[in-house]
């Protein structure tokens, strides 16, 4: 078979059922384009995304100024390694730094690679600045987190599928409830030789969590009376997805560690960072951490324009406003609706709860009645469905996505 020849959404599903390794399993939709909100499938029909690759694409699908940017420096440079420099990386570092507000930052490609690379960088300042005895640093996280499946990431985490069967697993780990400072004061207090406390400032993947006012500015102050390290993972909830250009900045809170991925590429290539100050950076000499393609110059032109796209467009704007719409139209809703018991969220990452039991089929197959009629979503945790479409969505679109929504959920009401 020809790479190029035109399949039906029938045989492609045939392919990765056949030759790929079964670690997701996708809603039955085989995509062939993308452009702004919509995408299409092999056959042709049109779909408004409300995912956006786990809001990997929040400039929307194939950007024109981030395509442009990548293939201009693609037919340029695309790799030196580590072992020599290249004339975007520094470039890069310097425009990133600025627009985070951050001394250094260390470049990555994925967000998993990204917290483990946090990790490292706070158990070493531990060490060598906090003098905590070698092999005794604990990091603080919180219960149904989601910061990736690597062994040490799964270590923490209480997803029994991302867990079950892939041990042993890494120690040096405290978990406690999310949204709550004191739980987090009391470990502080009563616990010794504490390095870090990483937490997202909302629980996406968990279900669109969005912790109390306050939550965060508190966790904040409560890590600077005791010397812990504030690691905030904005993987998913960055760069204008929550109706500000950090989560963190709903409360003005300044990490002592950023955490970077998805849309810093606008997805069209994998790059990730880790950002924090000259005190904790400057632990990490030469040999002892890396990355093959981390920083490359593909990457660090591609970041560079994903993000001036996200302050020229005013994606933080936009999405705090739909986002306001976006809740008031479906609460509008739920208040007669026996099938959603309701919707929460921050600018335009969302979910609304199926009023269902998390073991049930019913959000799986509300999910598959909107792809049916143009709009792709997916479940998460089993009766929790997030909408997070891209940010360029004008409010014409968003308005017509959610009468597809409503239109949606009325076929399941009881």
């Amino acid at each position: 078979m020809s790479v190029l020849e035109k399949l039906s959404s029938q045989s492609a599903i045939a392919l990765e059922e056949k030759y790929g390794a079964h670690n997701y399993h996708p809603l039955p939709v085989v995509l062939s384009k993308g452009e702004g909100v919509y995408m299409w499938d092999v056959e042709g029909k049109k779909y408004y995304d409300f995912l956006s690759a786990y809001s990997a694409v929040n400039q929307g699908h194939c950007h024109p100024r981030i395509v442009a940017a990548m293939t201009r420096q693609a037919k340029t440079l695309t790799l030196t390694s580590r072992a020599f420099h290249n004339d975007m990386l520094g470039r890069f570092e310097a425009y990133v730094t600025s627009y985070f507000g951050f001394d250094k930052v260390l470049p990555m490609n994925t967000g998993a690679e990204a917290v483990e690379t946090a990790i490292k960088i706070c158990r070493k300042w531990a060490y060598e600045k906090k003098n905590i005895p070698e092999q005794q640093a604990k990091i603080i996280v919180c219960e149904n987190n989601f910061h990736g499946r690597t062994t040490t990431i799964i270590s923490f985490s209480n997803d029994a599928d991302a867990r079950e069967n892939f041990g042993p697993y890494t120690p040096g780990f405290i978990k406690i409830p999310y949204d709550d400072l004191t739980a987090l004061e009391k470990v502080l207090k009563e616990q010794e030789h504490i390095a870090g406390f990483l937490v997202e400032p909302i629980q996406g993947e968990a279900g669109v969590y969005v912790p109390s006012e306050g939550y965060l500015k508190g966790a904040k102050q409560l890590c600077e009376k005791h010397q812990v390290l504030f690691i905030a993972d904005e993987i998913q909830t960055g760069i204008a997805r929550t109706g500000e250009i950090l989560a963190v900045d709903h409360e003005e809170v300044k990490p002592d560690m950023l955490i970077l991925g998805k849309a810093i590429s606008g997805g069209v290539y994998p790059v990730s960072a880790v950002l924090a100050d000259d005190h904790i950076m400057e632990v990490i000499k030469p040999g002892q951490h890396g990355s093959t393609f981390g920083g490359n110059p593909v990457a660090a032109a591609v970041a560079m324009e994903a993000l001036a796209v996200v302050k020229d467009e005013q994606l933080a704007d936009n999405a705090q406003k739909l986002g306001v719409l976006f809740r008031e139209k479906l609460q509008e809703y739920i208040e007669g609706s026996s099938i959603v018991s309701k919707v929460r969220g921050k600018g335009l990452l969302n979910a609304i709860v199926i009023n269902d039991s998390d073991q049930s089929d019913t959000a799986w197959n509300i999910c598959l009645k909107l792809k049916d009629n143009g709009l792709l979503a997916k479940p998460t945790h089993g009766n929790i469905i997030r909408f997070a479409p891209p940010l360029v969505m004008t409010q014409e679109q968003l308005l017509d996505c959610v009468s597809i929504i409503i239109n949606t959920l009325k076929e399941f009401e009881v």
